[in-house]
């Protein structure tokens, strides 16, 4: 493919192509300073977006971990390729400067031939995995088992639910608009678990355990999301709430399942951000917006959150356990002054003193930033090479 002029195209919060050179630069922004050390070995699924991306760079520099990240991303043809196979190019950059054997797959994270190419990789190069993290949000699932292919719903459960939400038009201009869901029915809820849950969670666990992969006190963690109140009807409360649930259900039966190697599974509850994942939820991109507005720069990035994980599941620091057993890294959003300034906010807004309430021009620029656009220090008006290939 020819070099040419990369522009932002697309309608909502849905870009059609992204930028290599501001994907790569979105990574480079992430860099903190290196540890200088060879640690653990880890697996970390949905590495290239994200939480999982945060949470591959912070486990790069900060604990110098080896292992293998998993990506599924579209590569370039007519279009660009997805903004994740530019960012795992840059990942995979950093890994080498800091002199760490991790690899990449671009591969569907929910089948069992990636399982087990995956597998018999870290058999090969490492001999076993001290930690997996498990960051998957993807709208469909085939089961391995019955050839059964689920998808998502984004839906209240119980009742029909209206909330407000932001949107852009055509020319950058936000819009504060309502939007109402129907609630989901039994099969939508079911296929939402199924997607989100932690059936695939657990079968990566539970082949790593068959072929003898996991070392003495290996610990996994899978990611998941509590949130406001403002949000609760059509996140905790709904059919993704449901998958939660079920998610965070089967970090305790791991645990049991992993008593003989010593391990524990844990769930991390992260806090608010703008990801590809997020903007697709109704009334998100609004709550993170006021949230903005509330905290300014103490609104806590992924990176921040991430390095925090690390330093909890490696010993660097305690545990933050709730009364659940999971990991706790979104206090800071919840805690009672801020949710109520959110709150207040959220109940004065209309649409003609949305920009005095929310930092709309941030979230937006947030928002385009996760294709690559938008970034401080990149020429968009320079041609680029969008033919890249994955990181080997």
């Amino acid at each position: 493919m020819a070099e040419r002029i990369v522009r932002p195209t697309g309608r909502g919060f849905l870009l059609l192509d992204s930028h290599p050179t501001g994907c790569v630069a979105t990574v480079e922004q992430m860099r903190v300073p290196p540890a200088g050390k060879t640690g653990p070995t880890a697996l970390i699924i949905g590495s290239s977006a994200g939480y999982g991306l945060a949470a591959t760079i912070a486990g790069l520099a900060r604990h110098g971990i080896r292992g293998i990240g998993i990506g599924f991303e579209r590569p370039p043809g007519r279009r660009t390729a997805t903004a994740g196979w530019y960012r795992t190019i840059a990942t995979a950059g950093l890994a080498t400067e800091l002199g760490s054997d991790f690899t990449f797959l671009n591969a569907d994270a929910f089948a069992d031939e990636t399982k087990q190419e995956t597998l018999d990789l870290i058999a090969k190069r490492f001999g076993g995995i001290d930690y997996l993290i498990y960051s998957v949000a993807a709208p469909r699932r085939t089961d391995p088992d019955t050839g059964t292919t689920y998808s998502s719903v984004i839906k209240p459960l119980g009742a029909p639910h209206t909330t407000k939400t932001l949107e852009f038009d055509s020319d950058g201009t936000p819009a504060l608009r309502s939007l109402s869901a129907d609630p989901a029915d039994e099969a939508e809820t079911e296929s939402t678990v199924k997607v989100m849950g932690g059936e695939d969670w657990s079968r990566w666990i539970a082949a790593l355990s068959d072929r003898g992969l996991l070392r003495d006190g290996f610990q996994t963690v899978a990611l998941t999301y509590i949130g406001s109140r403002l949000t609760s009807a059509i996140y905790r409360d709904g059919t993704i709430g449901a998958a939660k649930a079920h998610l965070e259900a089967t970090a305790t039966t791991l645990t049991e399942r992993l008593s003989g190697v010593h391990g524990r599974a844990f769930t991390s509850v992260n806090g608010a951000a703008v990801t590809q994942a997020s903007t697709a939820i109704p009334g998100i991109a609004l709550y993170v917006s006021l949230l903005r507005a509330v905290l300014g720069d103490r609104l806590q990035s992924p990176m921040e959150q991430s390095i925090r994980l690390w330093d909890q599941l490696t010993g660097a620091a305690p545990l933050d356990l709730d009364e659940q057993g999971r990991i706790r890294l979104d206090r800071w959003e919840l805690e009672p002054a801020v949710q109520d300034a959110v709150a207040e906010r959220w109940s004065a807004i209309t649409p003609d003193t949305i920009t005095e309430h929310a930092d709309v021009d941030w979230f937006r620029s947030q928002f385009r930033a996760l294709y690559g656009f938008d970034v401080p220090g990149v020429d968009y008006d320079r041609p680029v090479e969008p033919d890249l290939p994955w990181p080997t």
